[in-house]
């Protein structure tokens, strides 16, 4: 149901959300010196689920093109819906719900019920639900992996395993009314306040005016499918003077580097190996631009860059035999996105690495909750019905245990050989050519992540926390157990890249370092403006930072701030270390250097002697060298 390479809701709508009203209807309690002010009060820190669309269907939410308005009820548990849903005498409702019982079973409630309903306002729980929420589907990125019905189909659509066993597919219902996420605890309780004020019944009957009523904006225009928007789109572009942009397509940008350096205009020769080591930048959750992704997305790359900076510090790294590519995918959430688009431009010829350069690939998956210390190492069962094929994943898996024989606190296990790969980026691979690959996950089936494409996958759900007496630069420099855990995965997968590549000397001498985890782990998951990130990217982009986490969903404005941070952090752990200040580096003419000053000036002077000379010699034998031609004299024949 995911958007891929299609369109989002839009119109005024994705791009800008965040500038939407979100108000509170109150009777006159509000100082001012408007109507305006004295009776509405904005909520700033909302999110509100918005409307995406694919081939074939519409997901998401909407408001009316004016906003949709509704009396306020707050509901706290599932008795309360009764009044919403039939006793209120004063519908449309709009419903501040509770987030524990934010669930598919109740929404479904409301969605039978719409001309009573206006909208809905969602508080976050707190605690995070103990028994799960997932809005994703049980089976993620179905019919866009390598699993079909010609191609293991006793595994398509995840016949053998649902992959997020909780998931509800909340977030790819169609909803008619705006559903909007309350984020700050302090707007909920304003909320609530008026509600109790003025709306609260008493023994039954209904409350008396004025009332208390919430007002909700985030109309799209986009509706039915992508094909459907698009071609409206190009009606406008071709037949008004000023066009209507109805619906932008999710893009941004995949992340990549090589360990050694190669030349991008062109392509490797058929010869040139590479191993690949991917992961994935991006996650979703049921309301836009929300998406902690700690589990699902942080950690891996996370642990991808330390493996990075672990490798390029090995001492031979220039002169092994084989490249190694680190690859962040941004945008698979999304049926493939980002790996989709890097299949295409490598069959098309369009990228450095061809399909055929591709020695192994390495993926990280689900890495942060491991139970008994092991990592699982999933392959796919039908490309190795190939001989050739099979052979190459055994000597892949046995390098990986290899590696993580020295890191006890690693244990690496197999699955059973008939079970298909988890929902990975190996899969969109797969579909175009038969390498050997293995997909590195904390799970040997189901996902451990209870809060799968989630508002609380956050920082507490991979256990990542701070004492509380530390200050917030002393959080970034704070070990926790979680950055060990990581580091040691980390290590084990630069040793396995450095032997994949060809290494044999130095593999003991690859070793990720928690420090850096740890820095990513608190800029990604607690406070991005901190004093490491502000180092590492251009003074103009520090604004990209926020006061809060990063959030990694793929949207229509692109690059994503997790883009540009993994960007540059990635050149910062692997680039080459220089002398110079951050001004130096940033303006080649501040660098202080008199022997360039110094050269420049005997090199002019040698030119200038040597013109000398030349024109010298040449002057003194012009007679020789430049003849005059004598008279014609008489032809004779």
């Amino acid at each position: 149901m995911a958007t891929a390479g299609g369109g989002s809701g839009a119109d005024p709508g994705s791009r800008g959300l965040l500038r939407l009203s979100f108000c509170v209807l109150l009777a006159g309690l509000c100082r001012g010196n408007s109507v305006e002010r004295k009776i509405y009060i904005p909520l700033n820190k909302t999110a509100p689920c918005v409307r995406l669309l694919n081939a074939t269907h519409q997901i998401g939410c909407q408001s009316s093109i004016s906003g949709d308005t509704g009396v306020i009820h707050v509901v706290e548990k599932v008795e309360d819906l009764h009044w919403v849903l039939t006793d209120g005498p004063n519908p449309p409702y709009m419903v501040l719900l509770e987030g524990k019982l934010f669930t598919r079973d109740l929404m479904e409630k409301l969605k039978g019920r719409t001309s009573r309903i206006a909208g809905l306002a969602v508080s976050l729980s707190k605690p995070s639900p103990a028994s799960g929420f997932s809005p994703g589907v049980q089976c993620p990125n179905d019919g866009f992996g390598v699993y079909s019905n010609s191609y293991g189909p006793e595994f398509a659509h995840c016949r053998e395993i649902q992959w997020n066993s909780l998931g509800s597919g909340l977030a790819y219902e169609d909803f008619s009314f705006p559903i909007f996420l309350l984020e700050d605890e302090n707007e909920t309780k304003v909320i609530k306040q008026c509600y109790q004020d003025h709306n609260l019944s008493q023994n039954g009957s209904a409350p008396t005016f004025p009332l208390c009523a919430m007002q909700l904006f985030s109309h799209m225009h986009a509706v039915i499918s992508t094909a459907t928007c698009m071609r409206r789109s190009s009606i406008q572009n071709t037949f008004s003077i000023n066009p209507e942009i109805v619906c932008d397509p999710l893009s941004d940008y995949n992340v990549w580097s090589m360990l050694k350096p190669i030349n991008t205009s062109g392509t490797l020769k058929p010869g040139d190996r590479v191993v690949v080591a991917a992961t994935r930048l991006d996650s979703r959750s049921f309301f836009w631009n929300v998406a902690p992704g700690a589990e699902s997305a942080v950690a891996s790359f996370v642990t991808q860059l330390a493996a990075a900076e672990a490798l390029q510090k090995a001492p031979d790294v220039t002169t092994l035999p084989r490249n190694v590519m680190f690859v962040f995918f941004q945008g698979e959430t999304f049926d493939y996105i980002g790996s989709s688009r890097m299949v295409y431009d490598m069959e098309k010829g369009k990228f450095p690495v061809q399909l055929e350069n591709i020695d192994s690939f390495v993926e990280l998956g689900q890495v942060a909750l491991r139970t008994s210390l092991e990592l699982w190492m999933h392959t796919d069962p039908v490309s190795q019905k190939n001989e050739s094929v099979r052979n190459q994943v055994e000597d892949l898996l046995a390098t990986l245990q290899k590696s993580g024989a020295g890191i006890p606190a690693v244990v690496l296990r197999r699955p059973n050989q008939s079970q298909p790969l988890p929902p990975s980026s190996l899969q969109r691979f797969l579909r175009a050519r038969n390498i050997s690959g293995v997909v590195l996950a904390d799970h040997s089936t189901a996902f451990h992540n209870k809060y799968y494409q989630s508002i609380y996958d956050t920082a507490e759900n991979i256990n990542v926390s701070y004492p509380e007496w530390l200050s917030p630069e002393e959080d970034l420099n704070f070990v926790t157990d979680t950055a060990k855990a990581l580091a040691d995965v980390a290590t084990v997968l630069g040793r396995a890249l450095y032997e994949l590549a060809g290494g044999t000397n130095f593999s003991d001498t690859v070793q990720a370092d928690p420090q850096t985890v740890t820095r990513l782990l608190y800029g990604f998951l607690v406070r991005a403006n901190n004093s490491w990130f502000q180092s590492i990217l251009r003074q103009d982009l520090r604004s990209y930072l926020g006061d809060g986490p990063l959030q990694h969903y793929i949207a229509v404005s692109s690059p994503t701030n997790t883009t540009y941070v993994v960007q540059y952090a990635l050149a910062n752990l692997t680039g080459k270390v220089i002398n110079l200040t951050r001004e130096q580096c940033q303006d080649p003419s501040k660098v202080p250097n008199e022997n360039k000053d110094f050269i420049t000036l005997m090199v002019g002077f040698g030119i200038l002697i040597f013109s000398l000379i030349v024109t010298y010699c040449i002057n003194a034998k012009a007679d020789v060298l430049f003849i005059v031609p004598r008279e014609p004299g008489a032809v004779s024949y």
